[in-house]
């Protein structure tokens, strides 16, 4: 079997290929529990030392009819033994547990690519299901691929004969099958998946040990079959010394919410409602009451920001989780946080729209809408992570913005970012910003009254004091009527009004933010790829392959995209051409070029996926060859 897995040595007599990368797909319906044997193989990756991306890929249906492509779910994993930035544009090995899975992802898999096929799935009604006119493994069509079919279900059964199980559970176990066949084929441990199991079916041990001997007998499998010839090591990976975990995007954010309370000193309150595919921050952080975190599920998504804002008034961290419908549904109140100037953190997990869209694929297309979507004169910061890691530093960076400047902090996150995982370098916790903040306890009038002045703002932030109701002296009023400057009086006043806009913009015009900085190793690049949120993987993948090549090209990210770093006009007119790649159809791109009147390409695409690297690569390559999008 030759097949070409990235850059390995010949394999040697002990027949084992050492591999410098590799990138599986495990595929199946959606009751075959694919997203479960990817974590699993992704936590024994991660265990084991290697640098490694994902990407889970969920049907839009809650349940759809068994055995159809509307039905296929599938998780990538890409795992090295060098830093990686993407989960893989192809993958080297698809496994695939029925034909549906075999017809929706065989078009990705490259010719010399492993495929392990179920074949106990490949009756004829099943075929029928998703157009298949033959047995795909009967004919020539995939003759490009080293095919190696297994009868999964039948082995399971087999394998769980003495356990007493019905067929129809026994078969359940096949996951954890291809799970120990994998796992062999790579050199994985077994202890933590068995421990694992064991933990997660403690109440019905009889499923446990089922799961458990199907793993083993997946093992068991491989070690004994002539079907595979070679095996495949892939080395840990070089990573800065320290403790890692694998995490995803939502738990990063949940944790980054929980540090947060801990470095301010204040009880933390998310008031949200379930949303895909946010969710998981919700169910990740009701986990950690004993941290002061309290999460409330409200009835719908107003209440719940009304109960985070409610939350702020009170002199707590308020937080509200959601996606770009909720958005749009939380505007108003949003609006009411920027009048009356509270923090506030809204963390929108982007996915495709508009409307119910799309729900468990990933877009960027929210950006206008966190920008703009509020009636009247409304800024907010906007930040934004670039990786499943990284938005642990990022929900610490808005927490930091919303209470020093007293304002609602809008976090950008998306469906790639949010479900993907990758390495994390657990921070030490004293090394983290301090958060804690100063209310008010004295009347502040400038004027001798011994009044407390709400829109008294400090000079250097522009930021007005932070009262707990209660306080004694400290009555004030604030709500969704425009104030009085100073004392905090309504006011209808057209002076006063224009006044207070213009101090709201200047203040968060006025945010602090590092400066955006530019990777250009080669320092003659004339070609600026620049991008946000998640295109940061695609987009440093691709410039590495041009660079491979021999062309030159710099790359940046925003981290912060309100208010923009201080330094971005400067390095945007440094270059002759800057390409921005998103997920929508220009937003960014739109801003810059009336920010900065700087005629940047724009490069878009919404299918519901990240970039490929590839496909980025030959874009770069296009435009430093001159030509056009």
């Amino acid at each position: 079997m030759s097949v070409d897995l990235g850059n390995d040595a010949s394999a040697g007599e002990t027949g084992i290929r050492k591999l410098d990368r590799v990138v599986i797909r495990f595929a199946g319906d959606s009751g075959d529990g694919m997203q479960l044997t990817g974590d699993r193989f992704t936590s024994e990756a991660a265990a084991f030392g290697n640098d490694l991306a994902t990407l889970p890929n969920f049907p839009a249906e809650i349940r759809a009819p068994q055995g159809t492509l509307p039905g296929v779910s599938s998780f990538q994993l890409h795992f090295a033994d060098y830093d990686i930035l993407t989960p893989g544009d192809r993958p080297d090995v698809l496994v695939a547990m029925n034909p549906a899975a075999l017809k929706a992802n065989v078009g990705d898999l490259p010719a010399g690519g492993i495929l392990i096929v179920n074949t106990d799935e490949f009756t004829k009604r099943n075929l029928t299901k998703v157009g298949y006119d033959a047995n795909p493994l009967e004919g020539d069509s995939l003759e490009a691929f080293s095919v190696h079919e297994v009868a999964m279900a039948t082995l399971t059964q087999g394998a769980l004969t003495e356990t007493g199980l019905g067929k129809k559970d026994a078969e359940r176990c096949k996951n954890m099958f291809a799970l120990g066949l994998l796992s062999w084929m790579y050199h994985r441990p077994t202890e933590g998946t068995e421990r694992f199991l064991r933990e997660k079916f403690a109440k019905n041990t009889a499923i446990a040990e089922a799961n458990v001997l199907a793993f083993r007998a997946g093992w068991n499998y491989g070690e004994t079959t002539e079907a595979f010839a070679v095996t495949y090591e892939v080395a840990p990976a070089k990573l800065a010394s320290g403790t890692y975990r694998q995490i995803t995007g939502n738990t990063a954010l949940a944790y980054g919410i929980v540090a947060a309370g801990q470095r301010s000193g204040l009880p933390v309150l998310l008031g949200t409602y379930p949303i895909t595919p946010a969710s998981d921050i919700l169910h990740e952080l009701s986990k950690h009451k004993n941290f002061g975190v309290t999460t409330l599920q409200a009835e719908d998504e107003i209440a719940g920001i009304g109960a985070a804002l409610g939350a702020s008034y009170g002199g707590a961290l308020g937080m509200t989780t959601t996606s770009g419908p909720g958005i749009a549904l939380k505007s108003e109140t949003i609006g009411l946080a920027v009048m009356t100037e509270l923090p506030l953190v809204i963390i929108d997990v982007q996915r495709g729209g508009p409307s119910t869209g799309l729900p468990t694929k990933t877009e960027q297309a929210d950006l206008l809408q966190a920008m703009f979507g509020r009636n009247g004169e409304a800024p907010v910061p906007i930040v934004a992570p670039r990786s499943p890691a990284d938005c642990f530093a990022v929900l610490i960076d808005a927490v930091r913005i919303a209470l020093t400047y007293r304002t609602p902090v809008l976090v950008l996150s998306d469906g790639a970012i949010a479900n993907g995982s990758e390495p994390w370098l657990i921070p030490d916790v004293t090394t983290l910003p301090d958060l804690s903040v100063t209310f008010a306890t004295e009347p502040n009038a400038p004027d001798g009254s011994g009044e407390f002045w709400p829109y008294l703002r400090d000079p250097q932030t522009l930021a007005r004091p932070w009262a707990v109701p209660g306080t004694p002296g400290l009555q004030h009023r604030i709500g969704g009527l425009e104030k009085q400057d100073g004392r905090g009086s309504i006011s209808y006043d057209g002076d006063n009004h224009d006044k207070m806009v213009r101090l709201r913009a200047a203040k968060i015009a006025g945010i602090t933010v590092p400066d955006v900085e530019v990777d250009d190793p080669s320092g003659d690049a004339t070609v600026l790829a620049l991008g946000w949120g998640s295109t940061f993987g695609p987009i440093g993948a691709a410039a590495r392959r041009v660079r491979a090549g021999g062309g030159s090209i710099a790359t940046a990210h925003l981290r912060h995209l309100n208010p923009l770093p201080a330094n971005l006009g400067e390095v945007l007119r440094r270059y002759q051409r800057v390409v921005i790649p998103e997920m929508n159809l220009g937003q960014l791109a739109m801003i810059l070029r009336a920010t900065y009147l700087v005629d940047a390409i724009s490069y878009t695409k919404v299918a519901g996926l990240p970039f490929k690297a590839e496909e980025l690569q030959g874009v770069f390559t296009d435009i430093i060859e001159g030509g056009a999008l």
